[in-house]
């Protein structure tokens, strides 16, 4: 669902994939191409949110800020299941892991890769291509390109996500028996470790 705050009115683009059980509130920017998924909150309320071309933002994520704060999720940001972003800004081509939380005026470089529940705390500057874990998260080592290379396939598959759920997602109601004939996923689509050896 959509909500205007104070005038500020959530802006889409038109290729971009807002699931209608996500929030999104006020002083939002959402690029091409971009996935947010149900469950996710954005809310511009207090503060603005950009999103930029290729992102994705995973069910259950939430977006905020303190007043006068904007976010920024640069291209190809990644943004897993149940994570926060509050007041930071995302550089290109990361990935942030499910549940981790990333906290006020820290600044993720480009090409990093934040564990699954890190807590990166407030005020962080994180040079590109570092990989973080931990609570609080610290850099154990640079981001190699193999590493770079599976995330930026992965982001690939979210990227193709808003044009097949334009085409093929609808609402239904659920069979009660599984049909003998229903097809393989497997037949639709590559399975993720074909995609990782290519």
């Amino acid at each position: 669902m959509f909500y205007s705050f104070k005038g500020f009115i959530p802006v889409v683009h038109p290729s971009a994939y807002v699931h209608p059980q996500a929030t999104v509130t006020g002083n939002v920017v959402i690029g091409k191409d971009v996935y947010i998924g149900p469950g996710a909150a954005l809310r511009g309320d207090w503060g603005g949110i950009v999103i930029a071309d290729g992102c994705n933002v995973q069910e259950n994520c939430t977006i905020h800020m303190f007043p006068g704060v904007t976010v920024h999720l640069h291209e190809g940001a990644h943004i897993g299941h149940g994570a926060i972003i509050h007041g930071a800004t995302i550089g290109k081509n990361c990935m942030i892991g499910m549940n981790a939380v990333i906290m006020d005026n820290v600044v993720i470089g480009d090409e990093c890769i934040i564990g699954a529940l890190a807590f990166v705390k407030a005020d962080t500057i994180v040079p590109a291509r570092s990989l973080m874990v931990g609570n609080p998260a610290q850099i154990i080592k640079q981001v190699s390109d193999e590493m770079l290379a599976w995330k930026t396939k992965g982001t690939a598959l979210y990227q193709a996500l808003p044009k097949e759920m334009y085409e093929h997602a609808q609402p239904c109601e659920p069979l009660t028996v599984l049909p003998a004939n229903r097809p393989s996923q497997a037949v639709l689509y590559d399975t993720w470790n074909a995609i990782k050896q290519q």
